[in-house]
């Protein structure tokens, strides 16, 4: 049986490997004979090199979503299709296996962390269950006022939930290793005390069922090193979230099933929203130190990538599971606050240059490195082929495709790109209006279509932005910039505008000598420009606008870009809703939190 498994996915992995190098080949073959139409140089060399180089991970993420899509379409049971261990469990097995529910925080908003808390605590136990789990607070934070509200929120909570070792707070006076040395500490410490651990964020929220399921698949498959469940965004307030959380949730959905499809016991770990067996982590997932100076050296920041190939390399699995069940996080509620955390993982994904050759790595492993590192290649890119472009024309050498290249292929070529960019997101539009359940899902196919024609538009403005955000920081990066890890702003908030203005200010100068520079040169590429000159003209408004709360408001008085949970939420989305600051009635551990201020502190460190 494990031979059969072994050769199947082996089939699944050539398969892969041909479509993506099979589309790679084909485009850059349309592409050399458009730059070539009109003679060869070094213009046309470069800007090819940098297409094929931009060019891989937009494919994988393509293939992933085609597979995925034909996947949800055709196997009754896309999960347990691409993830057999399902197969070994059911709802009435008992929990063998006692596990740490951890959430790593670091000068987080007490009341939200703390009201999800609660809301996971009171989920768990309704399953009958919790005797077997226990919930650990693991605090980095330094800030003297938020340590205060931390330590009373949790005495608080401990004063209403009486179970014996049900809830722990425990406060590292540094932090050190930022997330990850937080989670390693806690690790090292308890490895004998439970055998899984549970890794949340602080955004994370995830129900009882919802763990355990991941419980009881790890006891069904000892190989079992970590298990990822699907992620996706909790209903938002803000516009900007709503949107982009809209579009996400459907592009992961057939993203995540292709790519389960084919990397099998070699898949994904996002760092949080998932399990790990605590023995092997201990013993196999320390993350080295880089060589060299921070930004690229040092303490490796973007660990849960680092931590899968380890997992891997040691001969454990690592699974996801590809369905939406039960667990969220919150994505940011403004343009600016995206790219802050974007260019957060930027910083620590490029930091896998110098573990790619890591001795002891699977092959796939690497791969794995290598598809983050290209995820951030892309940006810089489409850039320097843009500039090699304009810098041939303005010092008079032949322009692209200025020959006998038939204005069709251009054109295919243009819009092939823009179709392979769009099609994660369309294709699971397109997996929910072909199903009366998924459109049922989305409160009918007039929403959904209406969600997705938004989505579109917003991608369409989102793209250029973002992508000049990142070519710059990668570039500065080689100069040794970097972004402070702090905690993320996760409240909904309007954008004043002269915050908007500093910050876009690089994206509008980019468009302004980006037009400046066609109109001068080849005034006929404007039409085709128009895209990203329009993101860049409207980046201001656009910036102020989707941060907006009024703009929230109203798309959530509509239902527009609601996703499945808003229309129909889960009894834990109901009861965090119920007792969250919103509403007049306070969660329970708030109702005693101004006498539990009064209480003694805990000691740093103590669990």
């Amino acid at each position: 049986m494990e031979i059969y498994q072994e050769e199947r996915l082996a089939g699944r992995r050539w398969v892969i490997v041909a479509l993506n190098a099979g589309s790679w080949a084909l485009l850059g073959l349309a592409m050399a004979r458009l730059l070539g139409a009109g003679g060869w140089g070094w213009a046309q060399a470069v800007i090819l090199l940098l297409f094929l180089v931009g060019l891989p991970w937009t494919l994988m993420g393509f293939w992933n979503s085609v597979v995925g899509f034909l996947i949800l379409k055709l196997v009754r049971d896309p999960a347990r299709y691409t993830n057999p261990v399902l197969g070994r469990v059911s709802d009435s097995q008992p929990i063998t296996l006692d596990t740490a529910i951890c959430i790593a925080v670091r000068h987080e908003e007490v009341g939200r962390v703390f009201a999800r808390l609660e809301s996971m605590v009171e989920s768990l136990r309704a399953t009958g269950a919790a005797e077997r789990f226990a919930f650990h607070l693991l605090s980095d934070s330094a800030r003297p006022d938020i340590v205060a509200a931390e330590e009373a929120a949790f005495a608080a909570l401990t004063a209403r939930y009486q179970q014996a070792g049900l809830l722990h707070y425990r406060r590292r006076p540094s932090n050190e290793g930022f997330k990850a040395g937080n989670l390693r500490e806690f690790a090292e410490r308890n490895a004998g005390r439970y055998d899984l651990m549970l890794v949340l964020d602080a955004d994370s929220l995830m129900s009882g069922p919802a763990m355990l399921r991941l419980v009881r698949v790890m006891q069904a498959e000892p190989r079992l090193g970590i298990l990822q469940s699907l992620v996706v965004g909790r209903p938002a307030q803000s516009g900007f979230a709503r949107i982009f959380q809209f579009g996400m949730r459907h592009g992961m959905r057939t993203h995540t099933t292709g790519l389960a499809w084919w990397a099998g016991p070699a898949g994904p770990y996002w760092g949080h929203n998932a399990i790990l067996r605590l023995a092997p982590f201990v013993a196999h997932c320390d993350l080295p130190t880089l060589p060299g100076r921070p930004p690229l050296g040092g303490v490796v920041l973007s660990h849960d990538q680092v931590e899968a190939v380890l997992m891997q390399a040691a001969g454990y699995d690592v699974r996801v599971i590809a369905d939406e069940f039960e667990s969220w996080e919150e994505n940011p509620p403004s343009l600016p606050d995206f790219i802050k955390r974007d260019l957060r993982w930027c910083q620590g994904n490029m930091q896998y240059l110098k573990l790619i050759l890591r001795p002891g790595l699977t092959p796939l492993g690497r791969l794995q490195l290598v598809n983050a590192v290209m995820m951030y290649m892309g940006a810089p890119s489409w850039m320097l082929m843009l500039a090699a472009g304009l810098a041939a024309a303005l010092i008079g050498h032949p322009a692209a495709g200025s020959g006998s290249a038939p204005p069709a292929l251009a054109f295919a070529l243009y819009f092939g790109m823009m179709a392979i960019g769009f099609a994660p997101r369309f294709l699971g539009v397109i997996e929910m209006l072909t199903s009366a359940a998924g459109r049922r899902r989305y409160g009918g196919a007039t929403r959904l279509v209406a969600g997705a024609v938004i989505d579109a538009l917003f991608t369409l403005l989102i793209g250029p932005l973002v992508m000049i955000a990142q070519a710059r920081f990668v570039a500065g990066l080689v100069f040794g910039k970097r972004i402070l890890w702090e905690a993320q702003n996760r409240d909904g908030h309007a954008v004043p505008l002269s915050e908007a203005a500093g910050g876009m200010a690089p994206q509008m100068l980019f468009g302004a000598l980006f037009a400046a520079a066609l109109l001068a040169t080849a005034p006929g590429a404007l039409v085709w420009a128009a895209p990203t000159l329009a993101a860049c003209l409207l980046a201001i408004p656009f910036t102020c606008w989707t941060a907006a709360p009024h703009f929230g408001a109203w798309m959530r008085r509509a239902e527009i870009c609601a996703v499945p949970d808003e229309i129909v939420p889960a009894p834990i989305l109901t009861r965090l809703a119920e007792a969250g600051p919103a509403k007049s009635r306070r969660p329970a551990f708030a109702r005693g939190l101004a006498a539990a201020m009064a209480a003694p502190r805990y000691e740093h460190g103590a669990d």
